[in-house]
């Protein structure tokens, strides 16, 4: 299902109120390495630090009163987890995250900080997804997915939303892609008031499944993901992957080395604390110069939930 018009402005009103419209920033001297004009939607910006806080509050906000009463379940190794307990906690909601045991311990005291009931694992999906039913099944609790919901999907395009809305004339949008619902989200916002803006993703090469489910059109799997980017190691699911399929143009694949030079140019030159995988997307630009020369681009930063004692730079 292709989520209509309405659903998509419906979320960008709902979320507004529980959310940071964040800025648009540009860079004279990354517009001329770029070639292109670049206009970043700062989402390391966003509260708890990445665009994750949007999928979480628009999925909670439309639960019934008994649904949210019994509270929300997700596994997620840090994002999601964050967002999921942060949004829970500003709407009075109990939020369990099943977290494995090999997440970072920051990440899990923030969870915890956010509110967040936390339940540690073996660091298996299959021990997370096992968890997670568990609690369904004892405290009622709803599950949702950190990329494979469908109100989790519109609520994270509402990032783009905001970036049509503050820079009409784009003709390219971009951003990472992992678990997909970002891109699927952007693609989304893109489709209904991106006036034929096109929706391009940048993947890690070492973690390019969804760059071979689009050449191979079913959901692909990696055996690796040797990648700097930790955010983008999920696969796509199968509410979001028709999404992409239908409404994003390309992915492009890009290289460790350049992922980190575009994650170390933003940090220099716009001050901007931003992890590995939100330089994705301008690592993509960068790299393919040509398609975007003279064009108005569009990239979502994602994130900023960076360890600061493990820069690879």
């Amino acid at each position: 299902m292709i989520p209509n018009r309405q659903m998509v402005l419906e979320a960008g009103n709902r979320v507004a109120p529980f959310v940071h419209r964040t800025p648009v920033l540009t860079s004279r001297l990354l517009n001329e390495l770029a070639g292109a004009e670049v206009y970043f939607k700062c989402e390391n910006l966003q509260k708890m630090g990445a665009f994750k806080m949007r999928g979480a509050i628009n999925a909670i906000l439309q639960l019934s009163e008994a649904q949210k009463k019994a509270g929300v379940v997700t596994h997620s190794s840090g994002n999601f987890g964050q967002a999921l307990a942060l949004a829970a906690k500003n709407l009075g909601v109990n939020a369990f995250i099943v977290m494995p045991s090999s997440a970072p311990a920051v990440k899990i005291e923030a969870v915890k900080a956010y509110g967040g009931l936390v339940i540690i694992t073996e660091p298996t999906l299959e021990a997370r997804e096992r968890s997670a039913v568990s609690i369904v099944a004892e405290k009622g609790a709803v599950f949702l997915h950190p990329s494979n919901d469908l109100n989790v999907i519109v609520g994270q395009g509402t990032a783009a939303l905001e970036l049509f809305q503050d820079q009409p004339g784009l003709e390219y949008i971009m951003g990472p892609v992992g678990g997909g619902g970002l891109i699927a989200g952007t693609a989304l916002a893109a489709h209904y008031l991106g006036n034929n803006c096109k929706v391009v993703g940048g993947e890690p090469k070492e973690a390019d499944d969804a760059y071979r489910a689009f050449k191979s059109g079913k959901i692909e799997y990696n055996k690796s993901v040797d990648t700097i980017a930790d955010g983008l190691k999920t696969n796509l699911g199968d509410i979001n992957f028709p999404i992409i399929m239908e409404l994003v143009s390309e992915i492009i694949r890009v290289e460790e080395e350049e992922i980190i030079s575009a994650m170390k140019l933003i940090w220099e030159r716009m001050k901007l604390v931003i992890e590995p995988s939100s330089a994705v997307p301008f690592a993509a630009l960068l790299k393919e110069g040509k398609k975007f020369k003279n064009k108005k681009v569009g990239i979502i930063l994602s994130g900023g939930n960076v360890e600061l004692t493990n820069l690879p730079f």
